[in-house]
């Protein structure tokens, strides 16, 4: 049964893959917690964002995705919603930067592993660009008419999918040498991030669908 859908399964995570691997507004949520928080906090953003690729991929499954593409009052509330959502990531990283030049970097989560999960799952299931992906793969077919065990399968991919490729980056930006990197252009660093979720909010708000 499974070799009947694998290339269904192959096609649908292959657009995934692409849409993990391509930096959006997920990855600069990662880079900024791993870069002033640390590792662990950056890993359970990364986890956070791959809990809402479930609801995605769930979506795409039982086809809410394609008939939410024809839906125009809630395509233009999930928008609103993301765009403001942007718009506060923006105002937590210019606030960072205008800390004191010796702000120190604390490995651990500052507020509770729930919270940051949470950031970055309420990211992901409002992230334009991942529900962009999402609807490319429900336009390619999906798994909409696979058995049950095929679905599960699809959505357990697509979870693994996002953790490693995300928990990845984690690691990457956490690491000695970005952290470095990070308190000794923090300012910096965190301004451009401010201004991406800026540019990001504004996007999302003004492109029509």
């Amino acid at each position: 049964m499974i070799a009947e859908h694998l290339p269904q399964l192959a096609l649908a995570w292959s657009i995934q893959l692409v849409g993990v691997v391509a930096p959006g507004p997920s990855v600069m949520l990662i880079l900024g917690v791993a870069m002033s928080q640390g590792r662990a906090p950056s890993i359970i953003t990364a986890f956070g964002v791959a809990c809402g690729t479930i609801v995605l991929s769930t979506a795409t499954v039982i086809g809410l995705a394609a008939l939410f593409a024809q839906m125009a009052e809630l395509v233009t509330a999930v928008r609103l919603i993301g765009a403001a959502y942007l718009l506060w990531l923006a105002y937590g990283a210019f606030r960072t930067a205008a800390l004191p030049s010796r702000f120190e970097v604390h490995e651990g989560p500052q507020t509770s592993a729930w919270r940051v999960g949470l950031r970055g799952f309420i990211l992901q299931v409002s992230n334009p660009k991942a529900i962009v992906f999402w609807l490319a793969i429900a336009a390619a077919g999906g798994v909409g008419n696979a058995p049950l065990p095929i679905a599960v399968l699809f959505v357990a991919g697509a979870f693994v999918n996002s953790f490693i490729g995300h928990g990845g980056y984690a690691l990457i930006l956490s690491s000695t040498p970005m952290r470095a990197l990070y308190q000794r252009f923090r300012g910096w660093i965190e301004s451009a991030l401010g201004c991406f979720f800026v540019f990001a909010s504004y996007k999302l708000i003004t492109t029509r669908q």
